[in-house]
């Protein structure tokens, strides 16, 4: 039985794939390790949203190879679907797995690395994963890719699902995405949008209940396209596949992941009014890149700022103002002039953001923008430490409201450093970070009473 270790890098959709292929694996006998020594087969499954998620794979792929030169190396994701060659190039690399074939990743990894019948560059074994991908199958200097532009064999559906390593893993309903932001790479990473069906979606959910679990992260690429590629009336909607969930099964707490601003729709935003702070999470993440105008036109995006407020505006009204909203924010867009990014600057001060996540435009082979001019690298740390300065404050502005009120909380996997002093990591419903006095396992749901915050913006508090 040979060990595995599994390193992901980029969103919550990537996780995911990295905890199904983690779930095919131990499915097929072979057990996961924690520490790169120990493996006899090292996965990486990469991003490549921009150059430093690149830099960031390949130096994992180095500092793998250098601390386990034995094990085999297989890369799949993002990254090894745009630039399959650059990295079969790699010392150390056995195979590379593009998205376009990681339907078939535990098969391969499983028959061909894990078996030992995969020889660098060399003849494949006969095998029913060998006749599969022999139909498209590139050979270069390194190792032997797995890759195409026709994403048949796309969509990892996860294994069956239970609280483990992560007390609230993600379900990956939706795969790929058919916008054509100028900026970014996905939509030549992951193919065009594709919907889990819903009986399988339920059948995860039902799974995971069954086997303990008390929160469950829906994510997607685009998730709230989820649906929209099935053929029919229109009826499946992620807003009725919410509402569903939450009457079809026990499950205790579900989450949303990120949704485009505009796929907030009446309707999903009508379920946070029904069921926000019980059994759906008031939380929402709602990318919004600039709060500028001209740069959301430039970057192609389907909104404007005044209807990105609109829809916050709304799911404050549904979800009341404990709802904590976050979203992504890029700096540094090709032609942002200091007056642009102002009106960012402005737009993030007007709404009640609990967080942010903040990066520089970076610009993607085969995109609109791979050529284009880059903003001066001063003015975007200047910018990028203006913002982050500004959501400090209003995160800690957020979080401060809480103390002297008890919220719903679950239990997570708590840092050694913490466990120690008898304390417990904890995630509230409105997904805030809190620190709970006593020890308790991973995994419970429990109502906590906060009492202040930490040096660091954390909540403290104790079990109500």
């Amino acid at each position: 039985m040979a060990g595995f270790h599994v390193e992901n890098f980029g969103c919550r959709a990537a996780r995911a794939d990295g905890e199904a292929l983690s779930g095919g694996l131990r499915a097929a006998g072979q057990h996961c390790v924690r520490r790169l020594s120990e493996a006899d087969v090292v996965v990486v499954n990469t991003c490549s949203v921009t150059a430093e998620a690149d830099r960031e794979a390949r130096a994992f792929i180095r500092r793998a190879h250098r601390v386990n030169p034995a094990a085999k190396i297989v890369v799949t994701g993002c990254y090894a679907q745009r630039a399959p060659g650059e990295i079969a190039a790699l010392d150390g690399v056995s195979a590379v797995i593009g998205n376009s074939h990681k339907a078939l990743a535990p098969q391969i990894i499983t028959e061909q690395i894990l078996a030992n019948r995969f020889t660098r560059g060399g003849a494949e074994s006969p095998s029913a994963s060998a006749e599969l991908v022999s139909v498209h199958r590139l050979l270069t200097g390194g190792a032997p890719i797995w890759a195409d532009e026709r994403f048949a064999h796309s969509f990892l559906e996860e294994a069956p699902l239970a609280p483990g390593a992560q007390t609230r893993p993600n379900l990956k309903i939706q795969e790929g995405c058919g916008n054509r932001c100028t900026f970014c790479v996905i939509p030549f990473t992951r193919g065009p949008s594709r919907s889990l069906p819903r009986a399988a979606v339920l059948r995860q959910v039902e799974s995971f209940v069954g086997a303990g679990g008390n929160e469950l992260v829906l994510s997607g690429i685009n998730l709230g396209r989820w649906g929209r590629d099935f053929p029919g009336s229109g009826r499946d909607t992620l807003s009725a596949l919410v509402r569903e969930i939450l009457e079809e099964t026990h499950l205790p707490r579900l989450r949303l992941s990120s949704i485009e601003p505009m796929d907030w729709d009446s309707e999903l935003i009508a379920r946070m009014a029904e069921y926000g702070g019980a059994r759906l999470a008031r939380h929402a993440h709602l990318p919004l890149q600039s709060g500028s105008d001209a740069v959301l036109r430039r970057m192609h995006r389907r909104y404007r700022p005044w209807h990105y407020a609109e829809k916050v505006n709304a799911l404050l009204c549904a979800g009341g103002e404990d709802l904590t909203l976050g979203a992504d924010v890029m700096v540094g867009f090709p032609g942002e002039t200091d007056g642009e990014f102002e009106e960012t600057l402005a737009f993030v001060r007007a709404l009640p953001f609990g967080y942010l996540h903040l990066f520089p435009f970076s610009p993607r082979p085969g995109t609109a923008l791979q050529a284009a001019a880059p903003v001066e690298a001063a003015a975007v740390q200047e910018r990028m430490a203006a913002l982050r300065a500004l959501i400090a404050e209003k995160s800690r502005a957020h979080r401060a409201r809480f103390p002297g009120r008890a919220l719903e909380a679950i239990t997570l996997h708590t840092p050694a450093e913490l466990d120690a002093p008898g304390r417990t990591l904890a995630l509230t419903e409105n997904f805030l970070p809190v620190e709970m006095e006593g020890s308790l396992p991973a995994n419970q749901l429990v109502r906590v009473l906060v009492s202040g915050l930490t040096a660091e913006g954390a909540l403290r508090g104790a079990p109500a």
